[in-house]
């Protein structure tokens, strides 16, 4: 089968068009003939090296289409069955096939379009769990999600909304942000070096790191919980006291999704599937599609930083 790969790390040119082995599924695991997958920034840090995978390695952390092969074990699932999943625990993504647990697979049962589904699995399942499972969001809360405009920006400020938040701010990295961080629903956008003054927040989502993480600390309300879940902006982390945190009585928590995903199969599964319903209903979603070929360009772009949504990559 035909798959993107990265035969050796470094910058976007090194993934590769190659010819691989076509996956078979075991006990548990389903094959899904891919239609579309989401290009993410966890993929960035696998062709970096930063998050170290044995070369050649196929990225590609979620995916839609359908149900290619079952193996042994696996109900509730048939072949041919449009379906979105999550390939994050062990990639494989940007391929013709991938083979994931059936855990993490989720049924396309409404109108959701297979190019929206492909958008779904990784930031649509990360903004409900990491808001109702991680900061356990109470109704009537507030909430600030940096990079509001992003893929997983755009998810957050709706599925605090979907859960009953009072308060909804984002930050954005530039002006020209702005209007698409609104368009997701935000009440407030802030530019993220504007951030102090704003106000307390109980709960604060920081994918960005660097200054934003310690204007993020200082601008929680008491009882606040503040969640790590990247540093896109690839500043040095950030140090944080544990005597601050007693003090005023605020707390850190750290999420990654493929970590969870794999300790916890069946729970992010069931993340998945309210996504994916949330997304054929309430949940709004802004996808571009790429074609496979133009991976390197898809990475390129979110490197930059200049992406707004999500950008999918058609197999």
């Amino acid at each position: 089968m035909k798959a993107v790969t990265i035969p050796q790390f470094g910058e976007a040119d090194v993934l590769t068009l190659a010819d691989v082995e076509t996956p078979e599924p075991g006990p548990g695991q389903v094959a899904i003939d891919v239609t579309y997958a989401g290009a993410n920034f966890a993929e960035i840090l696998y062709r970096q090296g930063i998050a170290n995978v044995p070369l050649p390695f196929v990225p590609g952390i979620e995916v839609a289409g359908h149900v290619r092969s079952l193996g042994p074990d696996v109900e509730g699932l048939r072949i041919g069955q449009p379906v979105a999943a999550l390939t994050i625990v062990d990639s494989g993504g940007y391929a013709e096939v991938v083979v994931t647990s059936a855990d993490l697979v989720a049924p396309i049962e409404n109108n959701l379009s297979l190019h929206v589904a492909a958008a779904v699995p990784s930031n649509s399942t990360t903004a409900f769990l990491v808001l109702d499972r991680v900061a356990r969001i109470e109704p009537g809360e507030s909430v600030l999600v940096h990079a509001a405009a992003g893929g997983v920006g755009s998810q957050l400020g709706q599925a605090a909304r979907l859960l009953g938040a009072n308060r909804i701010a984002g930050t954005v990295g530039s002006p020209a942000k702005v209007k698409t961080a609104e368009s997701f629903g935000y009440d407030e956008v802030i530019l993220r070096d504007e951030l102090t003054g704003t106000g307390d927040f109980d709960i604060v989502v920081d994918m960005v790191g660097g200054p934003a993480r310690r204007a993020s600390l200082d601008a929680l309300a008491p009882m606040g919980r503040m969640v790590v879940m990247g540093n896109a902006s690839g500043a040095d982390d950030v140090g944080i006291s544990a005597n601050e945190l007693w003090f005023a009585n605020k707390t850190v928590s750290g999420f990654n999704l493929a970590a969870f995903s794999a300790a916890f199969p069946a729970e992010a599964g069931r993340a998945l599937r309210r996504a994916v319903a949330a997304a054929g209903g309430d949940l709004r979603l802004q996808v571009e599609e790429l074609p496979l070929e133009d991976a390197a360009e898809a990475h390129r772009r979110i490197e930059s930083g200049s992406t707004t949504g999500k950008l999918v990559l058609k197999i």
